[in-house]
């Protein structure tokens, strides 16, 4: 039997010395990415405890199911973010999207819906002509490749250019995207269990817009894919 790590010959993409997993990576650069460990199991916010559901989504369910997402928002993979998004430099996303699908298989073998559709969060058009790709359809293209689930990025709309998210502090983050969302073609949800994919999930405003557009359209379920999820500020 030949173990795969023997065959990679790739340097990690964050240390670079030479990877020993299927992914350019070294286990110790691996083992010390910030995994999300407890969590609140609809929105993943970090808990001190697992099998628990935050203040906030107890106070009022989200209109999504659950969110699903390997890591915290913390170093040194918001850098890695940041660069991918911002430098882009694809082979951290390429990355992060690979070891996000490896996560997501784990989550269908413990009894996680496979989604009809994956659908990217679009991109403000402005945005968009400045950094030149939207880096959540990149992230559910790869998704898309991994884990053999359709994928269809018209479907969502972003008509409206809105502020950057990440100046505002939460309630300026629904007051930013009322409306900014519409769909292309709301018969393609009807009955259809769907997931929004995005790099980051912050106050949730961005995911319940979303998913709120896609439940009025008759989606029977949606999730949240990302690759990160930020704590609270306390």
């Amino acid at each position: 039997m030949v173990y795969q790590w023997l065959e990679n010959s790739q340097p990690c993409l964050l240390c670079d010395l030479p990877a020993d997993t299927a992914q350019p990576l070294c286990s110790d650069c691996e083992r010390e990415l910030p995994w999300l460990g407890p969590h609140c199991r609809v929105c993943a916010l970090p808990l001190p405890a697992d099998g628990l559901v935050c203040a906030h989504c107890l106070r009022r369910a989200p209109s999504f199911q659950r969110v699903e997402a390997p890591w915290r928002y913390a170093f040194p993979l918001d850098a890695l973010i940041t660069r991918f998004k911002h430098q882009s430099a694809w082979p951290f996303g390429r990355l992060l999207g690979a070891l996000l699908a490896e996560h997501l298989r784990h989550a269908y073998l413990e009894g996680l819906p496979r989604p009809d559709l994956l659908l990217p969060v679009p991109l403000a058009r402005l945005r968009l002509r400045r950094r030149g790709f939207n880096q959540a359809a990149l992230l559910a293209q790869w998704l898309s490749t991994g884990l053999q689930l359709p994928l269809r990025e018209d479907l969502l709309l972003r008509p409206r250019d809105t502020a950057a998210q990440q100046q505002l502090d939460a309630a300026a983050r629904r007051r930013n995207l009322r409306q900014a969302f519409a769909l292309a073609d709301p018969t393609a949800i009807a009955g259809r269990r769907v997931a929004i994919v995005d790099d980051v999930l912050t106050t949730g405003a961005t995911a319940e817009a979303l998913s709120r557009l896609l439940r009025r359209a008759g989606a029977a379920r949606v999730d949240v894919y990302c690759l990160a999820r930020t704590p609270a500020p306390d």
